[in-house]
C-alpha cells in the first residue's frame, strides 16, 4: 500500500485543481459568463505549457473520465427515449444527413490543403461530431439555456450522433487505417453491450431492494454499476465511454429504483464532470498558437458551414418542434470523441502539429462560443 507521503502530492494535486476550477468557475458565472469558461481557463493555467503550477494530466483525465461516464449515466436514467423517438422522429435521418453533408464537402477541403486522405476524412468527421459532455452541461445548467424540446432534441441529435460516428468512425479505420475494426463490428459491438446492459439492468434492482435502507450500499452499487458498465463497453467492444455510459443509463432507466439511482450519483456527477473542462485546457500549448490559428479558424469556419447551419435547415426541413437557431448552435462544438480522431490522425502521422493544435484551439473555443451563445439566440423561433 502506498504511504501517505507518496500519496499526498496527489491529493493536494485534485484538491488544488478542484479549488482553482471552483474559483474561477464562480467568477465567470458573475460575469454573467458559464463556468465552463472558467473550468476552460483553469487547465491553461494549470497545464504543463504554462509557468506556475504544472497539475498530474493522467490523474486528472482518469477522474474527468469517471465523472463523463456518471454525466452520461445520469441522462440516460432520466431521458425517456420512447417519447423522444415518436416525438423527434426526423432525428434519426436528420443526424446521418448532416453527418454525410460535412464529410462529404470537408474531406476534399482538406485534400486541397495536402491533408492526407486518412487524415482528411478523421478530420471532417471530427467537425461533424459535437461533445455529449457539453451538451448534457447546456441542458443542465442553473441557468436554463432554452426550452424542454429544444433541450430534448439536442441530447438526441449528440447521442445519435455518437452512434453514427461510431459506425463511420470504424469504416475509415478499416480502409485507411493500422485497426481491426469494421462497421460491422462496431454495429454488433454495440448491440452486444446493449444486451449485456439490459441483463446486468435485470439484476441491479434486486440488489438495490435488498441493500435499500442502507444508504452507503445503495450508493456504492448505483455507481460502480454505471462505472463497471461504461468501461466493460470501452474496453471490450471499442464503444466511446460517454456512449457506453448513456447505454448503461438507459438499461435501467424504465426500473423503479431509476430516480433513487439518479439522484445517488449527482454529487460525485457534478465534482468529476468539472475536471473534464479542466483537462481540456490543459491539452492547449499557447508556444505554438502563432502557427496553429489559421487552421483553428479554418476549423471553426467549416463546423458554422457544415455543421451549424445544416442542422438549422434539418430541423426546419424536419419540422422539428424546437428553436432551431438555438438547436443549431447547441451543437455546435467539437466534441470529446474528436480528440480521440485528431490524436489518432496525429500519431499516424497524417496531420502535423500544429494542424492537431488548431484542432484543440478549435475545440475550445467551440465550447466556449456555444455555451454562450445558445443562451443569446433569439428567443423565438426562427
Amino acid at each position: 500500500m502506498a504511504s501517505i507521503v507518496e500519496t499526498a502530492p496527489l491529493v493536494l494535486n485534485v484538491g488544488v485543481v478542484l479549488t482553482a476550477a471552483a474559483t474561477m468557475g464562480y467568477a465567470a458565472r458573475r460575469l454573467g459568463l458559464p463556468s465552463v469558461i472558467g473550468y476552460l481557463l483553469t487547465g491553461l493555467l494549470v497545464s504543463p505549457f504554462t509557468p506556475g503550477f504544472v497539475a498530474d494530466n493522467s490523474q486528472l483525465a482518469l477522474l474527468a473520465d469517471i465523472g463523463v461516464v456518471l454525466l452520461l449515466f445520469e441522462v440516460g436514467i432520466e431521458l425517456d427515449l420512447k417519447r423522444i423517438s415518436r416525438e423527434y422522429r426526423s432525428l434519426f435521418w436528420g443526424v446521418p444527413t448532416q453527418m454525410a453533408f460535412g464529410m462529404i464537402v470537408g474531406t476534399p477541403i482538406f485534400l486541397w490543403l495536402d491533408v492526407p486522405i486518412y487524415g482528411a476524412l478523421l478530420l471532417s468527421l471530427s467537425i461533424a461530431m459535437s461533445s455529449s459532455v457539453v451538451i448534457v452541461n447546456i441542458t443542465r445548467s442553473p441557468r436554463r439555456a432554452t426550452d424542454t424540446p429544444t433541450e430534448e432534441a439536442l441530447l438526441g441529435w449528440s447521442l445519435v450522433q455518437d452512434i453514427v460516428g461510431v459506425a463511420a468512425a470504424a469504416l475509415i479505420l478499416t480502409l485507411f487505417g493500422n485497426s481491426d475494426s469494421t462497421v460491422i463490428g462496431a454495429i454488433v459491438g454495440l448491440v452486444a453491450f446493449g444486451a449485456i446492459a439490459i441483463a446486468a439492468s435485470r439484476l441491479l434492482p434486486i440488489v438495490l431492494r435488498a441493500v435499500r435502507w442502507d444508504t452507503d450500499f445503495f450508493l456504492i452499487y448505483s455507481v460502480s454499476f454505471g462505472l463497471v458498465l461504461a468501461a466493460l463497453g470501452t474496453v471490450v467492444f471499442d464503444i466511446p465511454m460517454a456512449l457506453a455510459g448513456f447505454v448503461a443509463g438507459v438499461a435501467i432507466n424504465n426500473s423503479r429504483d431509476s430516480e433513487d439511482v439518479r439522484k445517488a450519483i449527482l454529487p460525485f456527477r457534478d465534482l468529476f464532470a468539472v475536471l473534464f473542462f479542466v483537462v481540456i485546457g490543459t491539452l492547449i500549448q499557447p508556444s505554438l498558437l502563432a502557427e496553429s490559428w489559421r487552421f483553428a479558424l479554418l476549423i471553426l469556419g467549416l463546423m458554422i458551414v457544415l455543421k451549424t447551419l445544416p442542422i438549422m435547415a434539418l430541423a426546419k426541413l424536419g419540422r422539428m418542434k424546437v428553436k432551431p437557431v438555438r438547436l443549431g448552435i447547441g451543437v455546435s462544438q467539437i466534441g470529446e470523441f474528436s480528440f480521440v480522431l485528431g490524436s489518432l490522425a496525429y500519431a499516424e502521422e497524417v496531420i502535423s502539429i500544429s494542424q492537431y493544435t488548431g484542432l484543440l484551439v478549435a475545440v475550445v473555443l467551440s465550447i466556449m462560443a456555444s455555451t454562450i451563445l445558445v443562451r443569446q439566440a433569439p428567443k423565438r423561433a426562427i
